[in-house]
């Protein structure tokens, strides 16, 4: 089977193209993509038949080999940059902690600025 990189997917259309290693392009419907797999972005790597089509190679029984490079994990932020953020958010924290331990949660703006915070902070860690 060859294999190549999705170019482009248009999935409001159904279709696409797949540029082989052998320098070639093939047409890609959705209906030669595998039963309930999400739109290919481009970059994935695939495995694909190939058929004679109307109008050129087109792909059969794709398969997807590797999930397409991610743009967020090429913008996360360094490691030293966010060493320092997660410091900064455990002493944020601990002054939440203290004021739990006394019996008094944090107010309102500032329970909601702390939350803020967290979830930034998690999603900057699970990309």
């Amino acid at each position: 089977m060859p294999t190549g990189k999705v170019k482009w997917f248009d999935a409001e259309r159904g279709f696409g193209f797949i540029a082989s290693e052998d320098g070639d392009e093939v047409f890609l419907h959705a209906s030669a993509l595998p039963a309930g797999a999400a739109a290919p972005k481009p970059g994935a790597k695939v495995d694909f038949g190939v058929a004679d089509g109307r109008r050129g190679p087109q792909a059969l029984s794709v398969t997807l080999l590797d999930p397409a490079p991610s743009v967020a994990k090429a913008q996360r932020k360094p490691a030293d940059d966010m060493a320092v953020i997660v410091e900064d958010l455990i002493k944020l924290l601990d002054g939440v902690g203290n004021g739990l331990r006394r019996g008094r949660y944090p107010e309102k703006g500032k329970a909601t600025q702390v939350a803020t915070v967290l979830r930034a902070v998690a999603d900057d860690l699970d990309l």
